[in-house]
């Protein structure tokens, strides 16, 4: 396992980390030692991502009260973990980009100047580890030595975030070893804010109400402090691999996106293809990266169900890997109606976190199953029962698991080099306007689809329920840069992959009628979807082109099985000018908000849209 160490009382935080060192690159000794020096732990530990630290820590946890081990014949190898009733939650208002110029944050960030920054947090950080084991977490996004992976570091103090880390990167002695002197590599600080004194008494879940998830762009770097949850404290995730990925990627020539991959295969004429798609959160996202096929003739497999990285390759086109090694997903609304897959693949080894605890040692949430069981310990830890009043898990309660585990893991994952990309879809809950497919009308047309995709808001978000929620490419909270400037990125994309670039469509399942009745089935009935698309890009069908996109002809859409939908049809691809002019104006307005930088040729995409309504 890992290496521990723990010296005389004499001995210097140097010699804590140099003895435990598996690595002789002095780069990596000497931020370590840097990191160890400012927080004062009392132990350091270099992970290797073994079973046998996985088993040293979960049962150090369970002894401790801070993991609940559950029914090993129900859940074999899974825990249950409760945080704090103020940590649940990713924390956006606390999140930062601290880039060295303000308006290369733009708009939708929170600033603030890095020298500023690192000021506040070092008394913060300082002494921060007392009383703690500080984890050294090597890990690499995409397979080691990938042609689209990265590798980096977490240094935390939270036995909880390395145990996810083990999970949702690959993590160990081989992305150490990847770590070279001289090479491009992310530093990720973590720290729950929580110090011990001599004697002092921890607590089962240790946080800070003062919490920050910062960003620092230009020397790669995450400072994260106050949170155990999610996001705040697996810095491979969001802050990692979109946030300051995404910057990287501006960089250096390729994509870091919020997007599932899939494998498509016609299983008649055994040929392949490959999709990625952006969804907002409450989109359905990760019910289409676990697509079960309603249709013959296909046969879907899960490469990833939240980030992508897209990078041109040798011939041209466009590859995508999923970078991360496990599903950190949300619980409630999964079950077996609704994601079979998604609970075959919960089978064991999962950490779930905030899910209420049944009587046989299993787990609960809402929409687990049809039947509510008769009585829970719920998510704080108190007795609940269907008259409880409260929801028994957190709404934002989560499962880790190893994407092996999933039983429609397309082998690609695996892969070194990604898979060719052949469509992209973006995705918003829209109850009006947008038809159910639509083709973009070229690369640059994408581009501007993607940039002003939009949900209307439900009763559950702040705003007016059918006001339009503006999440472009789903990328709004991820973006590490000025989002004006990624639209840019993404053109100068197109311009490069020319007429090997992937095709863009936009999809709605959500589309309503005057009564206010969903139009389209869902689920796995997208599937006739996704094939309209993969016949559309193979050249097998027409389409009609209008002013929005390209839609489909009369009988492409296989609806054998459903012919009831037929009578839909009219509105699920219903074109009203009027509202498509009036919501250009809300485009228009949303573009304003950053002046300048909004790229030439998407203004241009704007003006004739309305041209091409008016028409």
């Amino acid at each position: 396992m890992g290496s521990t160490t723990t010296l005389e009382a004499d001995a210097t935080i140097a010699d804590k980390v140099s003895e435990g060192a598996t690595t002789t690159n002095p780069e990596v000794v000497k931020w370590v030692t840097e990191i160890a020096e400012l927080t004062q732990p009392d132990q350091v530990l270099w992970c290797d991502g073994s079973q046998t630290e996985w088993d040293r820590i979960t049962a150090e946890m369970v002894e401790e009260g801070s993991l609940i081990p559950l029914d090993k014949n129900r859940r074999p190898g899974s825990f249950l973990a409760r945080s704090h009733p103020g940590d649940v939650a990713r924390v956006e208002d606390r999140t930062f980009i601290c880039s060295e110029n303000e308006a290369d944050a733009g708009p939708t960030n929170n600033w603030r100047a890095p020298d500023d920054m690192r000021a506040e947090l070092e008394p913060l950080f300082a002494g921060s580890m007392r009383g703690r084991t500080m984890y050294v977490v090597p890990f690499s996004m995409g397979p080691v030595g990938g042609a689209i992976t990265q590798l980096g570091i977490e240094i935390t103090d939270s036995p909880y975030a390395v145990l996810n880390m083990r999970i949702m990167t690959r993590m160990g002695q081989a992305a150490l070893d990847g770590i070279v002197p001289g090479s491009e590599w992310v530093r990720t600080v973590h720290s729950v804010g929580a110090p011990l004194e001599p004697g002092q008494e921890d607590v089962a879940w240790p946080c800070n109400d003062l919490k920050y998830i910062t960003h620092f762009p230009e020397t790669l770097e995450v400072w994260s402090y106050g949170s155990g949850y999610g996001g705040n404290a697996l810095l491979s995730k969001k802050c990692f691999a979109l946030r300051i990925a995404s910057v990287m990627g501006r960089n250096e020539g390729w994509l870091a996106e919020h997007m599932l991959l899939l494998k498509l295969t016609d299983t008649a004429n055994h040929k392949t293809y490959h999709l990625s798609a952006a969804f907002p959160s409450a989109c359905g996202k990760t019910n289409l990266a676990m697509l079960q096929p309603t249709i013959p003739g296909w046969k879907v497999e899960t490469i990833g169900d939240d980030i992508a990285w897209l990078r041109p390759g040798p011939d041209g086109r466009l590859y995508a890997i999923n970078p991360e090694a496990g599903f950190f997903g949300v619980a409630p609304g999964t079950g077996e109606s609704t994601n079979p897959v998604a609970m075959e693949t919960l089978w064991g080894n999962t950490i779930y976190t905030n899910v209420a605890l049944t009587d046989e040692g299993d787990v609960w949430w809402e929409g687990k199953t049809d039947e509510v069981p008769e009585h829970l310990i719920d998510w704080q830890g108190n007795d609940w029962t269907p008259d409880s009043g409260r929801p028994a898990a957190h709404p934002n309660s989560r499962f880790t698991v190893p994407i092996q585990q999933t039983p429609t893991l397309a082998d690609d994952w695996y892969g070194q080099d990604g898979v060719p990309l052949d469509a992209i879809l973006f995705g918003g809950r829209r109850a009006t306007n947008v038809p159910l497919v639509a083709q973009s009308l070229s690369w640059q047309h994408g581009v501007f689809v993607g940039a002003t995709i939009s949900s209307e808001k439900t009763a559950a978000q702040e705003g007016t329920v059918g006001e339009l929620r503006r999440d472009p490419f789903a990328m709004l909270p991820f973006c590490g840069y000025n989002m004006a400037d990624y639209w840019g990125h993404w053109l100068d994309m197109g311009e490069r992959l020319g007429e090997h670039a992937p095709k863009i469509f936009q999809v709605n399942w959500f589309r309503k009628g005057a009564d206010g009745r969903y139009l389209w089935p869902g689920f796995g009935e997208n599937s006739r979807v996704i094939d309209w698309i993969i016949r559309r890009v193979s050249g097998q069908v027409e389409g009609r082109e209008t002013a929005v996109g390209v839609l489909p002809a009369e009988g492409e859409l296989n609806l054998d099985g459903i012919e009831e939908v037929e009578t839909e049809l009219d509105e699920l691809f219903a074109i009203d000018p009027a509202s498509w002019l009036a919501e250009c104006e809300l485009t228009e307005e949303f573009f304003g908000r950053f002046g300048e930088r909004v790229p030439t040729a998407l203004r241009a995409e704007l003006a004739e849209l309305r041209g091409r309504l008016d028409a």
